[in-house]
């Protein structure tokens, strides 16, 4: 069967995640048959480069030979498992290994299947921490503008990107939004440093007021990826950590998409030489090949909820899946690869090719930001350089460059204005020439009315 035929069969009966269906009668979809490193291959047989790896999961290629390996090695042993009273060889594994690679003192593992089911679970663990402890008032959280952390109704709460929100804000819970340390918005000739400082004092105030009142600061460090890709300085995570001691309150980082390698260290708090009270971890977790979320949490959150049955305090949280050993397995592959590999090393180098192959970007007429942490570079499109007046969004500027890529072959979907590049680590610096070639020409085409 060819594409066209897979793509009626597909538009029967289909609903797809983040998408106008209608825009399919003139967009049209593509069914992919196989994939093989940075390459996704589609029915009739034309090739993509996937630059945003399947949507910022997969770190070291498509079926990449030595994670298939142990994940059909389980396959024969244990395919699933109740986590409730029961446990299995893969998790356990990988519970002591995420203990020993994460900051010192993050050593409890409570497991989850998505992203958004373990911001859940740290939000509710949070509350649930200080009710334990009868510091009842203790029941909203800080988040910061133009954050994202999932589209469950407490994960989507906690975010503040519009787009995602605000339809269901009447179901949502109150939070305290703080403005972002997003070094966008720096000054000409202040450093990034300098404006995330001066943001803080927003931060600083709010703790102040807001403490007793407050669970918990949920961040993502370093870069709101969902959020246009904005990025700002490690000196914003040392100083949250300190506020948050000071006044009692808990910090949440959302590392989904910012772990295991993305921005340069192995985990982005690694960067501010600090230790969250709870790190979400999902997507690169398994590499791209299975579903599984964990929040990794310190001793003391877990004594408040340890027990005898009759006083209530145990965290009663499931998903049917939780710990699942062939994601488990495909993890703890994932962190093979990381241990016997230079990862972190081989992508400074990577890192470094993608700067330069796009230095000249902030050249263009209509490109007023070229950022980057490690493996994470954006491209800012906007109507107006001098002013930073962003295109309209109804114009989609940005759907232009990805239906361009797709045209040459390269899988680019870029959020809103902001064109980026998350490669699986896996690519080579020729296919990021590639990337940038496409990229730039997309950008021409996007911009030249």
């Amino acid at each position: 069967m060819n594409n066209q035929q897979w793509v009626e069969r597909d538009l029967n009966v289909l609903w797809h995640p983040c998408t106008q269906m209608k825009d399919h009668e003139k967009l049209p979809l593509i069914p992919i048959r196989r994939g093989k490193g940075v390459w996704l291959e589609d029915f009739n047989g034309k090739k993509y480069l996937d630059g945003i790896s399947s949507w910022w999961v997969n770190l070291f290629g498509h079926a990449n030979p030595r994670i298939s390996e142990k994940v059909k090695a389980q396959l024969d042993t244990l395919e699933h498992v109740i986590l409730a009273g029961f446990s299995h060889k893969p998790i356990i594994e990988l519970s002591e290994r995420l203990k020993a690679i994460t900051p010192e003192g993050l050593s409890r593992c409570f497991y989850a299947d998505i992203g958004s089911a373990a911001i859940e679970v740290a939000l509710k663990m949070s509350y649930q921490y200080w009710y334990n402890q009868g510091k009842t008032k203790k029941t909203r959280f800080i988040t910061l503008t133009n954050s994202y952390h999932g589209e469950t109704l407490g994960a989507l709460a906690v975010g503040d990107v519009a787009l995602y929100k605000e339809t269901y804000k009447l179901l949502l819970m109150d939070v305290i939004t703080v403005p972002s340390p997003d070094c966008f918005y720096r000054e000409a000739g202040e450093s990034e440093a300098d404006y995330t400082k001066r943001q803080f004092s927003h931060m600083e105030a709010t703790l102040e007021r807001h403490h007793e009142e407050v669970c918990a600061v949920i961040v993502e460090p370093l870069v709101q990826c969902a959020g246009n890709m904005r990025m700002y300085d490690p000196i914003y995570l040392s100083l949250l950590r300190e506020s948050c001691d000071h006044y009692g309150i808990h910090l949440i980082h959302d590392e989904i998409a910012v772990g295991f390698g993305r921005t340069g260290t192995l985990f982005a708090c690694n960067q501010a030489n600090i230790a969250p009270d709870f790190l979400c971890l999902s997507k690169g977790l398994t590499g791209g090949y299975l579903p599984l979320a964990v929040v990794l949490t310190h001793n003391d959150i877990y004594q408040a909820f340890y027990d005898d049955y009759g006083t209530l305090k145990a965290f009663l949280h499931s998903h049917s899946y939780t710990g699942n050993p062939l994601a488990c397995r495909a993890a703890l592959a994932t962190l093979d690869i990381f241990k016997e590999d230079p990862v972190l090393e081989n992508n400074q180098t990577l890192a470094k090719v993608m700067k330069m192959a796009t230095a000249h970007f902030i050249d263009h007429p209509h490109v007023t930001e070229v950022r980057q942490h490690g493996m994470i570079l954006a491209i800012e499109m906007v109507k107006d350089k001098a002013t930073k007046t962003p295109y309209p969004w109804q114009e989609r500027r940005g759907l232009r460059v990805y239906e361009y890529g797709l045209t040459q072959g390269v899988l680019l979907r870029p959020l809103g204005n902001v064109v980026y590049f998350m490669p699986p680590y896996v690519i080579t610096p020729e296919e990021i020439e590639l990337l940038a070639k496409i990229a730039w020409e997309g950008i021409n085409r996007a911009t030249c009315d």
